[in-house]
């Protein structure tokens, strides 16, 4: 009974507040704008190009060392952590609106620029957040904080996911209606009030850092110039291939980001040789973190990166494609708020708890090993689903069995990535593995919807399990060279 009743003690309740404000811009980006957009009439291949806002989340280490290091000159009392998410969540909010009053039907534009905002805003709190959790607790205590942080980050997907989809159907969203999904982000928005609730009630963690406030204008001014830059210049390079010339395709956006890359090391450089701002800086503040995690694991840092970077592979280029998948098969969007983002959400809290449970247990590696395996597994079962007659129960049972895996390797793989990031360097290293995990991810789930126009739904989803199959191996391999920390 004690092991129970350590996830309602008062840290990890406040963690699944914060779990909530985390969670709920995320299927507002991904999964519910998805089935906006297939109503408003934008195409498939289309459609799934909108993951790639989610690289807000995958190179969120570029600005994670600002909110790391940094003190905002504002809401001082609240203290370091807790005035960045403050501002964070205000952020959110100001961007839901913005997103509300788009019409993708009539002009994409806005819509996508509004987006990318509000992930780039809801990313910085993932930041902030996952910093807060780290410092909050030792080691010990990770397994059900990053458990209860999942529940109301699954609760969250609940509400933003089933809710805001319910809500839609309830307004009349089968008929394509702009006015429906204005109402639906503005009623999303109110709802992150609650992290901002559980923001005001939180103390600040008790971790003694040298925090920079004054007379780093100019360091700051060549962060942002440089982070503007990259969007901007990745903005203007058009891809000269189709959609449906996938590999040609993808090979060139690996291409653009690398020249994206490059720019934005020249502009660094250049600032620092007419001596706009401090080498020191820059050195302190994104080579320092990554020098001290290749100290830590010399050789075998590498190995743990490229785990870092496939771990989440299966899952996340499948996603993508789940609600269009859904649709076109002929379910409903009341059927789909019900069975995939309700009873979903709860099969993969439940997921999150064994994770949890299992990783405190058995260990962390052999957790990730068993939830790795059932994630890339509960795919097949899509692609059964696919070729199958339609079928409520069926697409229930499917759901079900994914949600749980999901949850079960989501949060092993958070209380894995707890392990290996530094007290020293906690809101940079965490934010550097998360983007790590979403980059490739996210650049081949952009081209989800052009490999189901080549393939079709059932090769596919049998092709993102096998992506999943080299994680096993990687796994194995770092368990017997690298002795874990449960």
């Amino acid at each position: 009974m004690k092991n129970i009743n350590i996830f309602f003690k008062e840290k990890p309740l406040k963690m699944f507040c914060l779990g909530f404000s985390s969670g709920l811009p995320i299927l507002l980006v991904f999964s519910t704008l998805s089935v906006w957009l297939v109503k408003a009439g934008v195409s498939r291949s289309t459609v799934t190009l909108f993951s790639w806002a989610g690289f807000a989340y995958a190179f969120k280490y570029l600005w994670a060392p600002l909110v790391d290091n940094y003190r905002l000159p504002l809401f001082k009392k609240l203290g370091h952590r807790r005035s960045w998410l403050i501002l964070t969540q205000l952020l959110i909010i100001f961007a839901l609106i913005l997103v509300s009053f788009t019409d993708p039907h009539k002009n994409i534009f806005f819509t996508a620029l509004f987006i990318t905002l509000l992930a780039f805003f809801s990313s910085t709190q993932d930041i902030v957040i996952d910093a807060f959790r780290i410092e909050s607790a030792p080691q010990s205590l990770q397994g059900p904080l990053s458990s209860m942080y999942i529940a109301g980050y699954r609760v969250a997907m609940l509400v933003s996911g089933a809710g805001s989809l319910w809500m839609a159907s309830f307004l009349g969203a089968e008929i394509y209606d702009q006015n429906v999904w204005k109402k639906v982000y503005l009623a999303m928005s109110i709802l992150m009030l609650v992290g901002i609730f559980a923001t005001l009630i939180s103390k600040e963690p008790k971790i003694k850092k040298k925090l920079k406030s004054k007379n780093h204008f100019n360091f700051l001014l060549t962060i942002l110039v440089s982070v503007v830059g990259f969007i901007y210049l990745y903005s203007l390079i058009s891809n000269p291939f189709n959609q449906d010339e996938i590999l040609t395709s993808f090979l060139f956006s690996i291409f653009r980001l690398l020249i994206c890359f490059i720019f934005t090391f020249l502009v660094i450089k250049i600032l620092i040789s007419v001596r706009f701002t401090s080498g020191e800086n820059i050195s302190k503040t994104y080579i320092k973190p990554i020098s001290n995690f290749l100290q830590k694991y010399g050789k075998f840092a590498f190995l743990i990166l490229l785990l870092i970077s496939l771990y989440r592979i299966a899952d996340v280029v499948m996603g993508v494609m789940a609600n269009i998948f859904y649709l076109e098969k002929g379910y409903k969007i009341s059927e789909i708020a019900t069975f995939s983002k309700f009873f979903g959400v709860f099969a993969t809290i439940l997921g999150g708890f064994v994770g949890g449970f299992c990783s405190y247990k058995f260990g962390t590696m052999k957790s990730l090993f068993f939830g790795a395996l059932i994630a890339a597994s509960s795919n097949l079962l899509f692609a059964w689903l696919a070729i199958a007659p339609l079928s409520i129960n069926l697409l229930i049972l499917i759901i079900t069995a994914d949600n749980i895996s999901s949850g079960f390797a989501g949060a092993a793989f958070v209380i894995y990535l707890t392990s290996i990031t530094s007290i020293k360097f906690t809101a940079t290293q965490y934010a550097l593995f998360s983007s790590i995990m979403l980059f490739l991810p996210k650049l081949i789930a952009g081209y989800a919807g052009s490999w189901v126009d080549f393939m079709g739904y059932p090769y596919f989803f049998s092709l993102t399990a096998f992506l999943g199959l080299p994680v096993l191996f990687l796994i194995i391999w770092i368990s017997k060279v690298i002795p874990a920390k449960n």
